[in-house]
């Protein structure tokens, strides 16, 4: 098989049932070569056919503290006072930028969940017969 990119579900079903025929190829041979290829090319495919959206910044707080453990008194670093703390979990507080940054930058929170405008509606799936043009 050749790669090309993919352009359809039809194409994109046969690229996953290629790399999946050439899952435990080995680097640098000729089929290690054309699965790195063909997950270039899935992988472009899906970020176009299926576009995921960002979560909304509490949602992406919640799940730093589940992934981590942390409980709300263990947020008090990052958002203030344990009381300031539950008034930002609870939306009755909005984040200030010193908050933010200390998210983005010990959370390692992607800082676009926070510039992203809560007014504007999110993506919709593309189809697979528009996605990639």
């Amino acid at each position: 098989m050749t790669p090309n990119p993919i352009q359809s579900d039809a194409e994109y079903r046969a690229a996953l049932a290629r790399v999946e025929e050439l899952f435990r190829a080995k680097p640098d041979t000729p089929d290690g070569d054309e699965l790195e290829l063909l997950l270039l090319l899935v992988e472009k495919f899906e970020e176009a056919a299926y576009p995921t959206d960002l979560p909304d910044p509490l949602t992406a707080i919640r799940f730093r503290m589940d992934q981590q453990e942390l409980t709300p008194a263990d947020m008090s670093p990052y958002l203030g006072s344990v009381r300031t703390v539950r008034e930002v979990l609870s939306g009755r507080r909005p984040l200030s930028l010193p908050m933010i940054r200390r998210l983005v930058n010990d959370l390692e929170i992607p800082a676009d969940v926070f510039l992203r405008d809560p007014a504007k509606p999110p993506r919709t799936r593309k189809s697979a017969a528009t996605a990639g043009r």
